[in-house]
């Protein structure tokens, strides 16, 4: 009788899912084996393992063949910029190689039948999924636990929901086409700014990526708006209101106010000039208005 392997993200997650899983009928309790970091569980009809994150990455791109007929390193240099292969091949990740040794090993015995996607709801958990079966050459049926929570009920609410594998081909599409994009502008990127910083000697690396250099960028732009504000002066005006139904603080706006780029400081609240505020202040102070527009604030 064949069973069903687990794949989960993590070491802490393949622990929850044999728990709660156990509490599924058809699944029933499971039993520790291996030591260490090689701990997995099983019964007799499924298996539970995880990875440690990623243990697959794209393969970095190589040299010209050198003496030895091997090919050598990726030289820094303009001359072989871009760097684009023709085909992005896999290699796995050296810290975590005996944890995907023990994830395939796994895969690949004969009692396996089918796999089953534990990894995170997202494109990370498929993408880390499926670089481990296409770098194993697994060719066993698919099938995808997507948890919303690591909740007992949310578990066993996604096991009673498997999705097809010819569901989730759309959102591992996107996550290769995220790596391999990421791969594309961050190695190119990186070795372009470094050749360029590097060119009157010495080795200046300087990283660059996606996503990396955009949220570098925001946050240099809002450093400088830091250190270069120069604080102004401004006033509010606030007036107790008197109603049928109590009393309340008020705060004058400008009802013609606009957002203006040149003033980025601007607000309808706020008076640049005092005497603006104390001509508002004595044009209001101790008269009677008149309620035009009534709102209730919305809870969310």
């Amino acid at each position: 009788m064949s069973k069903t392997l687990i794949i989960a993200e993590k070491p802490s997650v393949a622990t929850d899912l044999s728990r709660a899983l156990a509490k599924a009928p058809e699944v029933g309790k499971f039993e520790k084996k291996g030591r260490g970091r090689d701990i997995y569980f099983e019964n007799n009809d499924f298996v539970v393992t995880s990875a440690v994150g990623h243990l697959v990455e794209l393969k970095m791109p190589q040299g010209p063949i050198g003496k030895n007929g091997k090919p050598r390193n990726l030289p820094w240099n303009f001359d072989v910029l871009p760097a684009i292969p023709n085909k992005f091949e896999l290699q796995p990740i050296e810290q975590s190689e005996t944890r995907l040794k023990q994830v395939l090993r796994l895969c690949r015995r004969k009692d396996v039948g089918d796999i089953i996607n534990a990894c995170d709801a997202g494109r990370e958990g498929e993408l880390i999924f499926r670089y481990i079966l296409e770098l194993g050459k697994i060719d066993k049926p698919v099938k995808r636990l997507w948890m919303q929570s690591m909740t007992q009920g949310a578990i066993l609410d996604a096991w009673n929901t498997l999705r097809s594998d010819e569901d989730m081909q759309h959102l591992a599409d996107a996550a290769k086409c995220r790596s391999e994009s990421d791969w594309l502008v961050g190695l190119n990127s990186t070795r372009a700014l470094t050749c360029f910083r590097s060119r009157h000697g010495g080795f200046n690396i300087t990283a660059a990526g996606r996503v990396q250099t955009p949220t570098l960028a925001i946050l240099a732009r809002r450093e400088n708006e830091i250190r270069e504000f120069i604080p102004e002066p401004y006033s509010e005006v606030h007036a107790d209101f008197t109603v049928e139904k109590g009393e309340y603080v008020g705060r004058w706006i400008n009802e013609n106010w606009k957002r203006d780029p040149k003033i980025p400081h601007s607000r309808a609240e706020r008076i640049w000039k005092k005497e603006d505020a104390e001509a508002i202040r004595t044009r209001c102070e101790g008269q009677t208005g008149t309620v035009s527009e009534e709102q209730k604030p919305t809870k969310q």
